[in-house]
């Protein structure tokens, strides 16, 4: 059964995590889905109610320690499945082709649902296995098929067992799924490369995660069963939304068989330099920053000089940022605050902005202003994470590069809920797109 579109993002948004991008019953961690663990959840969802409903500091603590117990210990019951495991060597294949997938039992209501590994690319290129799921309208599909929706999900960290595909339930972590399956779209769900199968994380690196979105989409297509078409729309919350205006501004030319139709993004990371410097005297962006860091200095360390860790962080940041790697945003929280916290304020060497070769490899991956469709930007007016601010600017940029697009404001709105308060315009911006009726709104866009 999938969470309610309204679902919130629990324990991550009460603060005992970095990034908020988890519900309260949902745990991440996991080394491979088993249909028969559904029994598990009841303490599971308990460890997560705890940890949402605590109050005081010591309270929510207390909660996040003892959920992490909880899952920790499931995670021990599971046995290793082989769907994740591939092997280091295996013939070369297109871009979105599927490599290997497998029907999951207990697919919501209404639905029929995939696993799925797919081949895409590399930060350099090369050709590389990428997990995510699938989920498609259970009656008769349209002539042309489904439109797809490809969903790109907020951080869960960068290691291989932080992939929501491996989640007890795989399917807590869309947002929005229930109404779009309803509505008649198949829905592609990455979870990135790096993760569920094992590999090198490309966590904000903005052409291969644009990739990525892109591939589960024509995966989808792979799928029999499935019944995707070819239009295609995108959605994408925080890193997800990162990922997504990389996909929307790469698609015509890296995907031209798919009908690229309009993207929407919720609180997506767009100035990268910006964001570190906002979060960077917190737990929550030492975290963030750990998993970008690794993610950068194992992409780009062998062939761009300098891009080491102990160039721009801080002998404990470098010693420490490995270890925060592998744990998982939601699961392992508790961990990674212990390594966090001592490095609030005492993690940088020196400022990313200036430092040379990492100032021009944040721009690099910042996302790119001109998209070639229409684009809705949804922001929380309380979002501490992500600012507002620098939102609206990625917003003027983008409107000055020519894109159609629309900036929603939310008021009261903070990064966990963002994506949830934004679906009713979403949904209705995709109807819109599709119908060809999308209305540029850059005239209106807040100062």
């Amino acid at each position: 059964m999938a969470a309610p579109d309204g679902w919130r993002h629990g324990c991550v948004a009460a603060g005992c995590a970095g990034e908020p991008v988890a519900s309260a019953d949902r745990p991440f961690d996991g080394r491979a889905y088993n249909g028969a663990m559904s029994r598990r959840r009841a303490p599971l969802r308990l460890a997560g109610a705890l940890c949402a409903a605590a109050l005081s500091v010591g309270a929510l603590l207390s909660a996040c320690s003892f959920e992490e117990r909880i899952v920790d210990g499931v995670e021990d019951a599971l046995t290793d499945g082989p769907f994740y495991a591939v092997p280091t060597s295996f013939p070369a294949a297109e871009p979105g082709s599927v490599f290997r997938s497998e029907p999951i039992p207990e697919a919501p209501d209404g639905t029929k649902a995939w696993r799925v590994i797919y081949h895409s690319e590399d930060v350099d290129g090369g050709d590389v296995l990428v997990s995510g799921v699938v989920v498609s309208p259970d009656r008769k599909a349209p002539e042309g098929g489904w439109p797809i929706i490809s969903w790109g999900h907020p951080t869960t960290g960068i290691s291989a067992g932080c992939a929501p595909s491996l989640g007890i339930d795989p399917f807590d972590l869309i947002e929005g799924l229930s109404r779009f399956v309803t509505e008649g779209y198949v829905v592609a769900a990455t979870d990135y490369q790096g993760m569920g199968v094992q590999g090198q994380s490309n966590y904000l690196i903005g052409e291969p995660s644009g990739k990525d979105v892109l591939d589960a989409a024509r995966a989808a297509r792979g799928i029999r069963g499935a019944d995707a078409g070819d239009e295609l729309l995108l959605w994408g919350h925080s890193q997800g939304g990162h990922a997504v205006l990389f996909a929307a501004s790469a698609a015509a030319d890296y995907a031209p068989e798919l009908r690229l139709v309009a993207a929407a993004a919720a609180a997506p990371a767009t100035d990268l330099a910006t964001l570190l410097d906002d979060d960077i005297g917190t737990v929550s962006g030492v975290t963030i920053a750990s998993y970008a860091f690794e993610a950068y200095s194992t992409a780009y360390g062998p062939t761009v000089p300098g891009a080491d860790l102990e160039r721009i962080l801080t002998p404990a940041g470098a010693a420490a940022t490995p270890k925060m790697a592998e744990l998982c945003l939601f699961a392992q929280n508790g961990t990674l605050h212990r390594l966090a916290e001592p490095l609030v304020d005492a993690y940088l060497a020196g400022d990313p902005a200036s430092t040379q070769p990492w100032a021009s490899l944040l721009r690099q991956n910042s996302a790119p202003a001109a998209i070639p469709v229409p684009v809705l930007i949804a922001q929380g007016e309380s979002d501490t994470l992500v600012r507002p601010e620098t939102t609206r600017a990625y917003a003027g940029a983008a409107c000055g590069a020519g894109t159609a697009l629309r900036y929603l404001s939310i008021p009261g709105a903070g990064h966990g809920d963002v994506a949830v308060r934004a679906l009713p315009d979403v949904t209705a911006w995709f109807a819109d797109a599709r119908a060809g009726e999308s209305q540029n709104e850059c005239a209106n866009l807040p100062r």
